[in-house]
């Protein structure tokens, strides 16, 4: 018959807790289980994820290469093909520049300079107005009679 005040936990089921540095007699003291000496055994000693024991790290050892030009100049792109489809579309009229662009929300960042790129053909004639234009989209829209405006 169990009774309440009879039940004990199983045998081995409950562990005494590892009491470290409470004296010789613990069995857990001196070293307190840290080993003799070097970094691990000292207080403050954290262990970042990069280091590797004092050996060169691999960010160190590995050669580093490229480069970044801080002057680069980062542009909205427009293709001259998909100026075609926004004004088949109708979204779009002859007269383009980025004034109009940003409120089609054609082009998003207002502060990058438009550039006008050749990809696809156009062939309506556009008064457009751009920071800058690649040589062959230039060739293309004086081509097919537009007019180009470099801001």
């Amino acid at each position: 018959m169990d009774i309440l005040s009879n039940l004990k936990y199983a045998e081995g089921s409950r562990k005494k807790r590892k009491r470290i540095g409470r004296g010789q007699g613990s069995g857990y003291g001196g070293t307190s289980t840290r080993g003799h000496k070097g970094a691990k055994s000292r207080s403050g000693f954290k262990n970042r994820y990069w280091f590797e024991g004092g050996q060169m790290p691999l960010q160190r050892r590995i050669p580093k290469f490229g480069f970044k030009n801080i002057n680069r100049i980062e542009y909205n792109i427009l293709n001259l093909g998909d100026i075609q489809k926004y004004i088949d579309a109708g979204k779009l009229s002859n007269e383009i520049n980025p004034e109009i662009l940003l409120q089609k929300k054609i082009i998003k960042d207002k502060k990058k300079p438009l550039k006008i790129l050749s990809s696809g053909e156009i062939k309506t004639g556009i008064n457009i107005t751009a920071n800058s234009f690649s040589k062959s989209a230039q060739e293309k829209i004086e081509k097919s009679g537009g007019v180009i405006k470099i801001l």
